[in-house]
């Protein structure tokens, strides 16, 4: 429940004033209703406080199109400072605050209700040094390819979708078909720059307020906001092979894939199920070697016992952002602008067959919609060392995502939401967990269990650099 006043500061800031102007002698934005009254001086700022419908109607939403809470304002932040200032004072007056980079979550997770959502796109600088890239948290994953591809490097682990924000996927975790070499983007940062709940700018990594450090990574933005990364970077390849081999059953499937994942044989692996008219699926590994040529194929794939394949060559830029031409055709089809009621599902390997065999009869037209994407890919447990992430306790985790779209004719938002908590019941009875995203309802009991023995160090950590529980509530952490 949200305590007694909370949203009475950004009320007085809203009354009978959209526009803020700035006071050239003491350079804090006022509200032109308000000059002199008890809220409507703000810290001065280098970027600016938005109350216009525009923008408060942009953070209502998000990519789920699902759930909508409606702030009392919206910053801009010409700098860091802005968002350390403007967290400080909300603090002091008991106003809740979330950070929102590409707006790609999809179920309100940064969002809140009659609070202050902080825009992260503005802080969007990149410089590259030579291993790392020192970045902020606005940055998209895009622009950070391309600005260290030009310096022959390339973050180690990169997420299918590239249009996301750094400081976004840092807060969540940030999986792709590399964590079977280098672990989780959460696990390839060197340092973070974070304004905790108390308003406090800072600096953490692994020799430097390792708690905050360890909080923040995967923490859901529950202690801190990044505000700024420094990332690992590595030689960029020239070009991929990508390989994409079909199988006539599932577990020929995760067999090959678990396979491949302990060998490294491949630099990418991932894997996805297509529902086909006559109701079958197909069973497809998409593994992608690094500056291989044809001659090198029978070494890589001749012993895989696929049915078919299909194989192409591609830049590498190209392969990375390889899922932008499919989003401009679902733009086109008006599915990108869905509602879409995800869920990804950590199963344990030894149950993975099991579970998805379970699932995929359920997962009939009417409950994925038109546009969705099932995905299934294995993550050794030893890889991922984020205390925050939680993967099934079993030497692999099979990331599964069901990624529906509530299209025409498809079942509703809420059919797909229950359908999901289903899943995962029957996914954590197994002894998974969920990758914190999508759409699933989940209590403060539910999040316990998910974060297990890492919950009391999180809960020390809200309490001492969010002691106020002001940071993102569209979680429901805490």
């Amino acid at each position: 429940m949200r305590e007694p006043g909370r949203r009475s500061v950004l009320t007085g800031l809203m009354a009978g004033a959209l526009v803020l102007g700035l006071d050239p002698v003491t350079r804090s934005w006022v509200t032109a209703a308000h000059a002199g009254g008890p809220f409507d001086r703000l810290p001065p700022l280098d970027g600016r406080l938005r109350l216009d419908d525009a923008a408060l109607d942009e953070a209502a939403d998000d990519f789920g199109h699902i759930v909508s809470r409606r702030p009392r304002a919206v910053l801009e932040p010409g700098s860091v400072n802005d968002v350390a200032a403007m967290v400080k004072y909300c603090r002091r007056h008991g106003v809740q605050v979330a950070g929102r980079g590409q707006g790609h979550s999809v179920h309100g997770q940064s969002q809140v209700e009659g609070g202050l959502v902080i825009d992260l796109r503005p802080l969007d600088t990149i410089e590259i040094r030579g291993d790392r890239a020192v970045v902020g948290a606005g940055t998209t994953w895009l622009d950070l390819v391309r600005a260290a591809l030009a310096e022959g490097r390339t973050p180690p682990v990169l997420t299918d979708y590239l249009g996301l924000s750094v400081g976004g996927t840092l807060s969540l975790g940030g999986l792709g078909g590399a964590a079977g070499h280098h672990g989780a983007q959460v696990d390839n940062v060197l340092e973070l720059k974070v304004v905790t709940g108390k308003g406090e700018l800072t600096t953490c990594s692994p020799t430097r307020r390792r708690d905050l450090f360890d909080a923040v990574r995967g923490g859901l933005g529950q202690v801190g906001i990044i505000v700024g990364a420094v990332v690992r970077l590595l030689p960029a390849p020239a070009a991929v092979r990508r390989y994409n081999l079909t199988y006539p059953t599932l577990e020929a499937l995760t067999a090959a894939q678990r396979r491949m994942v302990d060998e490294g044989r491949f630099g990418y692996l991932e894997g996805s199920l297509s529902r086909v008219e006559d109701g079958s699926w197909t069973f497809v590994m998409e593994a992608v070697a690094f500056d291989a040529v044809p001659a090198d194929d029978d070494r890589l794939t001749g012993d895989l016992g696929h049915v078919s394949a299909v194989i192409d060559d591609l830049s590498y830029f190209d392969f990375l952002n390889r899922i932008a031409p499919v989003v401009e055709i679902l733009i086109e089809l008006g599915e990108w602008a869905r509602p879409h009621p995800w869920i990804d599902a950590f199963l344990p390997g030894s149950k993975t067959d099991e579970l998805v065999a379970e699932t995929l009869p359920e997962l009939t037209p009417d409950l994925i919609g038109l546009s969705a994407v099932i995905l299934l890919y294995p993550i050794p447990a030893a890889k991922v060392r984020t205390p925050l992430l939680r993967l099934a306790k079993e030497k692999h985790t099979f990331l599964f995502g069901v990624l529906r779209t509530s299209s025409p004719g498809s079942a509703s938002p809420a059919a797909m939401i229950a359908a999901n908590r289903a899943l995962y019941e029957r996914v954590r009875a197994a002894g998974g967990g969920r990758y914190p995203t999508g759409a699933v309802s989940f209590s403060r009991d539910d999040w316990r269990r998910h974060f297990g023995p890492a919950w009391p160090a999180f809960q020390a950590a809200k309490r001492a650099y969010d002691p106020s529980n002001i940071l993102t509530p569209g979680q429901g952490i805490f």
